[in-house]
């Protein structure tokens, strides 16, 4: 029997998002900073929110939730969904947006502040975000990549390797970075160590708490009950992301571990601030696709005749465009707008976020056509089955048809199809900032950063840690979001339930 949701089950979201709002706006009381909203970060939060709008509305129907606890149960997905949040976490704190107050000089007490746009990302990787040298050095080097003209101490000039101003400056000779590198390295494992333990004690606190045992005996059931395997899985995980973070801060704060760019700047903080523009570009542009893709493609199998006709019409003509053309025309029309009319914007990081947000827009215009082709087939298939015919004798109207029986049974469909979407859009990036039509040239992406790279291959020596850090990037959250992606298919896909 269906479970009916609870008439309160929007309370504990909306206290989440209050509770973190207030949070939000008391920390920018009391640091002085003046908060910046940009339109992209308003969409994430409003992403987030519909989220925990969503999370709690399953958690209050048992047949919503059912497909879920299936997907909770197998140990791959799982994992791949904590990784999955940990780059949302760390876009999410990158789209805390804000301008620092600049010091008044003489008598003026007026606040002036700051043109750079900062989000919490920059603050907590600080360190790392300030240690620019003059150009190119190789991951873990304590001297430039090239030559340059050197002045000695006694006067001459030559050609050497100058040391960088930043990565191992605090070395005294080079014999002494391996075994300053792997002294560092046990320290942010110690670190990490010590994180992992104290957020395992503090669930096993709460479940001791809940299942009214000792604290050693929740300890015990964690590592032995065959049952909590999946617990197991999440926990080794989270420790695997933790010894990760904490090794590169330790190491990233002398060391520059992914090596810098052309303009000195670090790798590393480079691909890490590269994961909001990743998901942004995935889940803003699969936002806009959806209600094209799920109301068409349903509609033209169902209504078929004149409506199918017209609905096949559109696809077919936006197919027949070449993408990357009207991407391009699309991104320079915004260039224009945007040049001229530059009181509109008020600092560089509006107008890079104009361009991301028409980015996703003009992509998810132009990749809703291949789902709505498959939901059409599967609506063509699925109005002929006996109960929608009989639902269709009894009087049910379409629109009741659609939402209870078509939609329902091509949920597997979508759900997978968005995921791999993603995926794909992810990786479009980088091809479209290859031919000039991505995301701001002033934007850090891994777009930006392979192509920027790839000028790089054909010289000697190579720099090829851009490429090597961008696709790294890339490859875990790719590879979580397609792990996922088949868990969930299986559990949603009628056909592979268990009976």
């Amino acid at each position: 029997m269906r479970q009916v949701a609870s008439p309160s089950w929007w309370i504990k979201p909306v206290t989440i998002i209050v509770l973190v709002i207030v949070a939000l706006w008391s920390g920018f009381q009391l640091t002085g900073v003046k908060p910046v909203i940009l339109t992209t970060d308003a969409l994430l939060g409003l992403l987030v929110a519909g989220l925990l709008f969503l999370a709690a509305y399953i958690k209050q129907r048992s047949d919503l939730l059912e497909p879920w606890r299936q997907v909770s149960k197998r140990r791959i997905p799982v994992a791949a969904a904590v990784i999955l949040a940990a780059y949302a976490v760390i876009a999410m704190i990158d789209s805390v947006h804000f301008r620092v107050p600049l010091e008044s000089a003489g008598q003026d007490k007026t606040v002036h502040y700051s043109v750079e746009v900062s989000s919490l990302l920059d603050h907590f990787l600080q360190q790392i975000r300030e240690q620019d040298e003059s150009t190119y050095s190789a991951p873990f080097a304590i001297q430039l990549y090239s030559k340059e003209v050197v002045e000695r101490e006694d006067g001459t000039v030559t050609r050497d390797y100058p040391r960088l101003q930043y990565g191992g400056a605090h070395l005294q000779h080079i014999d002494e970075r391996a075994a300053d590198i792997t002294w560092r390295t046990f320290s942010g494992l110690i670190k990490g160590v010590v994180l992992w333990l104290l957020i395992v004690s503090v669930i096993a606190f709460k479940r001791s708490r809940t299942m009214r045992a000792s604290f050693g005996q929740v300890l015990l059931g964690l590592r032995n009950n065959p049952d909590a395997r999946v617990l197991r899985t999440i926990m080794y995980t989270l420790l695997v992301i933790l010894l990760l973070g904490t090794v590169a801060m330790e190491l990233g704060a002398v060391y520059h571990i992914f090596g810098t760019s052309k303009v000195g700047q670090d790798v590393f903080y480079q691909a890490v601030k590269s994961i909001r523009t990743g998901l942004v570009i995935g889940t803003l542009t699969t936002l806009v696709m959806l209600p094209f893709a799920i109301l068409l493609g349903t509609a033209a199998g169902y209504f078929r005749g004149w409506i199918d006709d017209v609905i096949q019409y559109i696809y077919t003509t936006l197919n027949s465009i070449p993408g990357v053309l009207l991407i391009a025309a699309a991104i320079l029309s915004i260039q224009v707008y945007i040049s001229n009319n530059p009181e509109l914007f008020r600092t560089a990081a509006d107008r890079a976020d104009l361009r991301l947000l028409a980015l996703c827009l003009i992509l998810g215009v132009t990749s809703w056509t291949g789902l709505c082709r498959l939901l059409r087939g599967e609506a063509l298939k699925l109005r002929e089955m006996e109960y929608i015919q009989a639902a269709r004798a009894f009087g049910v109207s379409p629109l009741t048809v659609l939402g209870r029986h078509i939609f329902p049974n091509v949920l597997h469909i979508v759900l997978i199809i968005v995921v791999l979407d993603f995926s794909g859009l992810v990786l479009a990036e980088a091809v479209l900032s290859y031919v000039g039509v991505g995301v701001d040239p002033s934007t850090i992406s891994w777009g930006n950063m392979i192509n920027s790279a790839r000028m790089e291959m054909a010289r000697e020596p190579v720099v090829w840690w851009s490429l090597l850090a961008a696709f790294c990037f890339m490859f875990a959250l790719v590879l979580a979001a397609n792990l996922f992606a088949d868990a969930v298919r299986d559990a949603f896909d009628p056909r592979m339930r268990s009976l």
